[in-house]
């Protein structure tokens, strides 16, 4: 687990780069900038994101962590490039795993 000031240094937000237009469950989004990408892959915290999606859209999203439901990533309502409206949600992580210096 990091130090507490490894963790605060965190507190910017983190680009993770997504492969479609929205999120649906098995969807994956790569962090990306995370200064200790292991760390955060054995124990991850709480951390602000921009979802950057395939179509050039980016939402705002915070990963939450320490709840009942274990780590779940907030997503508020935005519109995709098409202009469909997407509702706000919540979804449970359910696993972190690392590819290179991205964590997904």
């Amino acid at each position: 687990m990091p130090e507490p000031s490894a963790r605060s240094r965190e507190a910017d937000t983190r680009p993770a780069v997504c492969g479609h237009t929205h999120l649906f469950p098995g969807a994956r989004c790569r962090v990306q900038g995370l200064s200790d990408p292991r760390a955060f892959a054995a124990d991850p915290w709480p951390v602000e994101l921009d979802l950057r999606f395939s179509d050039g859209v980016v939402a705002d999203a915070v990963l939450r962590t320490g709840g009942p439901e274990g780590a779940v990533l907030v997503v508020p309502p935005y519109t995709t490039g098409a202009g469909t409206s997407i509702d706000g949600r919540t979804w449970t992580i359910r696993e972190f795993a690392g590819t290179g210096e991205r964590w997904s």
